[in-house]
């Protein structure tokens, strides 16, 4: 390259510098970095807020605080012949179940699955899907909702209702409504066994 090619590249460059400063020059713009922080949450086994339901339990893990109301976690042991929830269906979050322990029925559509230790079940929102526990030993589960749309007032609220004798209807639809689940036959909504 010859000294006149050398001058323009020269020139060329200062010029591009001057346009676009290059990332060393961030001090002068806030905008151009990244805030970096540590913002982990670690639940180990047994650990987060446990809310008690009629001998079922669902432990907080992820929550809409942590996680911006992005994602939200959720650790659920359903005891022997429990219903988790009569067929229902969301409109602003999609719901995963991931099965830890023993064997969880899923209704989705028209279909139930005996999901396994291992299973995983992806219900993305305007799926009708329903759970149980059918078996005789317990269930355990890990249930995930994207976004989270604030669902741990939905469990506590669902632990004051369910926990009530007789559980009032009104109030379960009014939960419902409020947190994103519309059940598919309000006659049948509670997670309560047909007499």
């Amino acid at each position: 390259m010859d000294s006149k090619e050398t001058k323009e590249k020269h020139a060329l460059g200062r010029e591009v510098h001057d346009i676009f400063p290059t990332m060393t020059d961030t001090h002068d713009n806030p905008y151009l970095k990244d805030n970096l922080e540590d913002r982990a949450a670690v639940f180990k086994p047994g650990e987060g807020e446990v809310l008690k339901i009629k001998g079922s339990t669902i432990t907080l893990k992820v929550t809409s605080r942590i996680s911006n109301d992005q994602l939200g976690v959720y650790e659920i042991t359903l005891e022997p012949k429990t219903i988790g929830a009569q067929l229902h269906y969301h409109r602003f979050m999609d719901e995963t179940f991931i099965v830890n322990k023993g064997t969880l029925t899923v209704k989705h559509g028209q279909s139930e699955v005996q999901a396994e230790a291992g299973s995983v079940i992806f219900v993305p929102r305007f799926t009708p899907h329903a759970f149980a526990n059918n078996t005789e030993e317990s269930v355990t589960l890990t249930l995930i909702f994207n976004p989270a749309e604030k669902r741990e007032g939905f469990f506590f609220g669902l632990q004051q209702i369910l926990n009530s004798t007789p559980i009032n209807p009104e109030q379960y639809l009014t939960l419902y409504n409020k947190y994103d689940s519309y059940p598919v036959d309000v006659a049948n909504m509670l997670p309560v066994p047909r007499e």
